[in-house]
């Protein structure tokens, strides 16, 4: 899939990404916590003019911390090695494309259940390489 094909989201932080917003009832989504993105044919995903999905990780996450330090943010890594911020609920995590790793973002809102974005991952994600 060409990237001019892809559909274009916005992400703001625990509100939404693109047309899912987070607690959206069952009915529309079964009460959204966490949206994962497809690296490769997902929806490309932006947070204020930064593209999130299906970049090169290490050029990403150098973008990310700037971001994160420009706002006044400590930029953190996941034990799992991933680029992740609790303040923005976005957890950076990898996907293997072929030969290549590109970035596949979780978007996740925490409301008392869960006490940072790595607790929201789905149990299935970790098994994606």
């Amino acid at each position: 899939m060409n990237d001019s094909d892809r559909v274009q989201w916005h992400y703001t932080p625990f509100k939404n990404v693109g047309p899912l917003r987070f607690g959206m009832s069952h009915e529309e989504s079964g009460g959204l916590a966490c949206v994962v993105i497809d690296a490769l044919c997902g929806p490309l995903v932006s947070m204020d003019g930064m593209q999130l999905v299906g970049r090169v990780p290490s050029e990403l996450t150098d973008q990310f911390h700037d971001y994160q330090e420009g706002r006044g943010m400590s930029p953190m890594i996941s034990v799992e090695g991933d680029a992740a911020s609790d303040e923005l609920g976005i957890m950076v995590r990898v996907q293997r494309v072929g030969d290549i790793r590109l970035s596949r973002p979780v978007f996740a809102r925490f409301d008392g259940w869960a006490h940072t974005v790595h607790d929201c991952v789905p149990r299935d994600e970790w098994a994606v390489r």
